[in-house]
């Protein structure tokens, strides 16, 4: 037979603390599971459940991929092509074409307020330098927030096939099919 917990001082005011967190808990709403695959996955042969699985790794390491793929594509087709620019240890743009100033992401899905700050930030800095902050996103589950925050912040956010159609546009290469046709060829089978 097991003893009641003994009581403890302002013990009533933990259990409110505890039971404000549980109704919380209760009522959360998660979504559901995002099995969409996008070609880059493709080209590693990753799985949503391996994705899943270390969310944050596979993030950041699409999201690099990404960045130095769009960064080279640019460099070898842009004549106006210049590198990300950088204020302090702010990076706020990943490469400049032209008059754009290109932020590249693999997804979007931080909605704490030092993200959006910065997203906001950096955009209002980019048009003041007289660019046109345009982001470039591979997915387009992103967190509606934070593209809010891009949004007013004055970047041009375009996500999955609108990345691909802009890079299209400013490469004359059509990214998203050649990865597909590496993905069919070259992926690791998981």
């Amino acid at each position: 037979m097991s003893e009641a917990p003994l009581p403890i001082p302002g013990e009533q005011d933990l259990l409110s603390v505890l039971a404000q967190y549980r109704e919380s808990f209760s009522i959360k709403e998660y979504a559901p599971e995002n099995d969409e695959r996008d070609v880059l996955m493709d080209v590693f042969g990753i799985s949503p459940g391996l994705k899943r699985e270390n969310r944050q790794f596979w993030g950041r390491e699409l999201g690099m991929c990404w960045q130095r793929i769009v960064s080279e594509l640019f460099q070898a087709t842009i004549k106006e092509y210049g590198p990300g620019l950088r204020q302090g240890a702010d990076e706020l743009c990943d490469l400049i074409a032209a008059r754009d100033a290109i932020d590249t992401k693999y997804r979007i899905g931080s909605g704490d307020a030092g993200t959006l700050k910065k997203f906001k930030q950096y955009g209002k800095k980019l048009s003041a330098l007289g660019l046109r902050p345009v982001l470039l996103i591979v997915r387009t589950d992103n967190l509606a927030a934070a593209i809010t925050a891009c949004e007013t912040g004055g970047w041009i956010v375009l996500s999955g096939p609108g990345s691909f159609e802009y890079i299209h546009t400013m490469t004359g290469v059509r990214l998203d099919e050649w990865l597909k046709s590496l993905a069919k060829r070259y992926h690791i089978q998981r």
